[in-house]
């Protein structure tokens, strides 16, 4: 069977989300000791995750954080603040427990894994994944960031991520998060096709650039779209053209999920512009997604509005690695466990509303 083939099983393989389990979930979440509706979007987020799983009473308990790690050869364009080598190094950060994601997922009690989906140079540590497709992306201003057939790799190991971790046990909810220098500049440029927003309207700031580097930024994602022409309407076109490798794993991660129904919390906006992908691969993935957070790169808000997404948090947040996913996970879990272990009217003996 072709790469293409074996895409083409996942995509198949989606289903609907399940809409009479989350009328019955919200019917119970009304019939809790509580005016109906006064916990909002938890109220929404557990009944969403019923569907999700087909169950009415959700568990969160097998938490796990896939942060995907690749370079990018349009880095040597000069558009981020940090030099390359800080991937493979904060790789070595993630796997001793030091970077944010870690603390964040210590906090809510989840397991990150850390994979190399293209990093720049060897990685031996036995506690990180091997992924890896090249030593990094192409740079994009004088080609292809990688051929199609890489692109269609990336995203297949991102399913291959989620059926693994599956093998080890039950998985209830994933989050995503990247690392990655400069690959705020490839996630502008796959929105920018995509949402056919203008490029100064999609690019921000990433880990705080000067205003030379950023007007040089507007110009690189420019040049490769310009020069490469990708097909909005084809996902792999896209990826393949001015993507990353982690972009392309966070969407595989998101079908993954989709298809063993999990929900998904994605993190900001690289991880945005990994959902961008995976719902142009399938829209029915939109429903198995839950945005944690809008970050402060000002092209995460178009791209959620693009797949219909309301961000659960705003809190400025930029880091990616999986922190804001970490954060929604936490409010997921809140949700269920209101609908899991708040009593009802009848069961507390408490007088309804009288109408």
């Amino acid at each position: 069977m072709s790469p293409e083939d074996t895409l083409m099983d996942t995509l198949n393989a989606i289903e609907p989300i399940a809409q009479n389990f989350m009328r019955e979930a919200q019917k119970r979440s009304d019939n809790l000791t509580k005016p109906q509706g006064s916990l909002g979007r938890l109220e929404e987020l557990a009944a969403l995750v019923c569907g999700i799983k087909r169950t009415l009473k959700p568990k969160t308990e097998n938490k796990v954080i896939f942060t995907l790690a690749a370079d990018h050869g349009v880095a040597e364009e000069g558009v981020s603040a940090f030099p390359q080598e800080v991937t493979k190094e904060m790789i070595s950060n993630f796997v001793n427990g030091g970077a944010g994601v870690n603390v964040l997922a210590r906090h809510i009690n989840a397991k990150v894994i850390v994979v190399d989906m293209g990093v720049k140079g060897e990685i031996l540590s036995k506690d990180v994944i091997i992924k890896k497709i090249a030593n990094g992306s192409k740079n994009f201003t004088k080609g292809l960031a990688m051929t199609r057939e890489q692109a269609i790799k990336s995203v297949l190991y991102g399913i291959e991520l989620v059926d693994e971790e599956m093998k080890n046990g039950t998985i209830d909810i994933v989050g995503t998060g990247d690392m990655g220098i400069a690959n705020t500049t490839p996630s502008s440029a796959v929105v920018a096709a995509i949402t056919h927003a203008e490029v100064e309207k999609i690019t921000g700031r990433g880990t705080g650039i000067s205003d030379e580097i950023f007007n040089n930024k507007i110009m690189v994602i420019k040049k490769g779209l310009n020069l490469n022409k990708p097909n909005p309407d084809d996902a792999i076109d896209v990826l393949s053209k001015v993507g990353g490798f982690e972009i392309g794993g966070i969407a595989g991660v998101i079908l993954g999920c989709a298809k063993n129904k999990i929900p998904v919390v994605i993190d900001g906006f690289i991880s945005g512009a990994g959902a961008l992908i995976a719902y142009k691969l399938n829209p029915l993935t939109k429903d198995y997604m839950l945005a944690s957070h809008q970050s402060v790169e000002q092209g995460h808000k178009i791209l959620l509005e693009y797949i219909g997404l309301k961000p659960l948090l705003n809190l400025n947040l930029r880091l990616g690695e999986g922190t804001g996913a970490a954060l929604g996970i936490n409010l997921v879990e809140a949700s269920c466990k209101i609908l899991n272990e708040m009593a009802t009217f009848e069961e507390a003996d408490v007088s309804k509303k009288i109408n």
